[in-house]
C-alpha cells in the first residue's frame, strides 16, 4: 500500500543537515508499517525497539548520551547499528519518555545516524505538563488516513486518479464520469481511510 508520505520520508531521509523523526498520527493510520517498510527499502539494516513489546529496553536510555544507548541496544539485541546505513526506529515511543528527550543528542553526538520514533500514544506524552520538548533537535511529519487520492490508488483505480490530477477547474466532466467520481467518493466515506480496512 502505497502512501504519499513515503516521498516525504525519502526527503527526511537524503537531507544533509538531518534531523532524528518523530512520526505523528492517530491510532491505526500505519505509523509502524510505513517506517519499517521504509527502512527495508531504503537502509541496509533497520533496527527496531518497542517499548511496548520489549519494555527492558527503556533500560537503555537511564543515560542521554546516544554512544551509551546505542551500545546499550546492540548489547540486549544482538543486532549491530552502523550509523552509515542503519535505521534506527523506536516504536511505541511515548512509553519512554527518555527516549523522546533523547533525542535531541542524537542530532548533536551522532547526527548521521538516522533515528525515527513513533507511537500511537505519542500526543498524549507530548502534552503531557512534566514533559520537557527537546524543541529545535527534532523533525515532525504527521501521517494521517488515507487521503481520497491514496484511497484510488490502493482500491485499483489509478487510471480516475491520473485523469483527476490532470483535470483543470474549469474543465467539463462528463456525467458518465462525474457518477463513477461519486460512486467511488461514496465509498471512501463509507469505508474511510484506515489502512486495515482497505486493504481487507
Amino acid at each position: 500500500m502505497r502512501r504519499y508520505i513515503e516521498k516525504e520520508l525519502l526527503m527526511w531521509k537524503n537531507q544533509k543537515e538531518r534531523y532524528p523523526l518523530l512520526l505523528r498520527g492517530a491510532r491505526q493510520v500505519g505509523k509502524s508499517y510505513i517506517i519499517e517498510q521504509f527502512g527495508k527499502n531504503n537502509f541496509q539494516n533497520t533496527v527496531v525497539v518497542n517499548f511496548e513489546f520489549q519494555p527492558r529496553l527503556k533500560e537503555c536510555f537511564t543515560t542521554l548520551d546516544p554512544s551509551e544507548i546505542i551500545n546499550k541496544i546492540q548489547l540486549a539485541l544482538g543486532v549491530q547499528i552502523k550509523s552509515e546505513n542503519t535505521l534506527l526506529f523506536l516504536d511505541e515511543i511515548q512509553e519512554c519518555p527518555q527516549a523522546i528527550v533523547s533525542l535531541r543528542y542524537f542530532k548533536e553526538k551522532m547526527p548521521l545516524l538516522s533515528v525515527v520514533g513513533a507511537g500511537s500514544l505519542l500526543e498524549f506524552a507530548l502534552k503531557s505538563p512534566d514533559f520537557k520538548m527537546p524543541v529545535g533537535r527534532i523533525q515532525f511529519l504527521y501521517l494521517e488516513p488515507l487521503s481520497f487520492s491514496e484511497f484510488l490508488d490502493v482500491s485499483g483505480n489509478e487510471q480516475m486518479l491520473q485523469y483527476l490530477s490532470a483535470i483543470k477547474l474549469n474543465d467539463k466532466i462528463e456525467d458518465v464520469i462525474h457518477q463513477k467520481l461519486l460512486e467511488l467518493l461514496r465509498l471512501y466515506f463509507i469505508l474511510g481511510g484506515m489502512p486495515a480496512i482497505l486493504k481487507e
